[in-house]
């Protein structure tokens, strides 16, 4: 582990902090790891406790917990993946995006339409969902309230 900040933090910090690519946050933590400075701590801390796409949350975990870094002089404890909606209203969002697309609509359209309104959410999903998000994407696209 190299002891100093990384030269290129600044294009780091903005991969941890982007909400609609998972993939680039994970990015940034597999890279940040291998430096022990403030920064990638305070980064790392961050995405280990906050961070909804359970792949990136773990990773950041198993990075902060081999630097030793506590919060509050606690160690900080990666929980179960979490159950049941990653985003709040995603049934009314997906609603929405089923409104707003022509009748015989393809599961491709879909999530088209789905990536254009709600970035963040999309990404959420299919970052926890992964090879699955296809399958649960038709699920609950067939369990959403009926069109008036």
């Amino acid at each position: 582990m190299i002891k100093e900040t990384p030269a290129n933090i600044e294009v780091l910090k903005r991969k941890a902090n982007n909400q609609n690519s998972w993939r680039e946050r994970l990015e940034a933590v597999n890279e940040l790891k291998n430096y022990d400075c403030q920064q990638s701590r305070d980064i790392l801390t961050r995405l280990a406790i906050h961070d909804v796409v359970f792949t990136v949350k773990e990773a950041a975990f198993r990075a902060v917990q081999a630097m030793g870094v506590t919060k509050n002089g606690k160690p900080i404890y990666l929980g179960k993946k979490p159950k049941g909606n990653l985003v709040d209203g995603i049934n009314k969002k997906l609603t929405h995006v089923r409104d707003s697309l022509p009748e015989g609509y393809t599961l491709d359209e879909f999530k088209s339409a789905f990536q254009q309104q709600y970035p963040a959410a999309y990404d959420a999903y299919e970052g926890d969902k992964g090879k699955q998000f296809d399958k649960w994407l038709g699920n609950v696209i067939q369990s959403l309230p009926k069109k008036k």
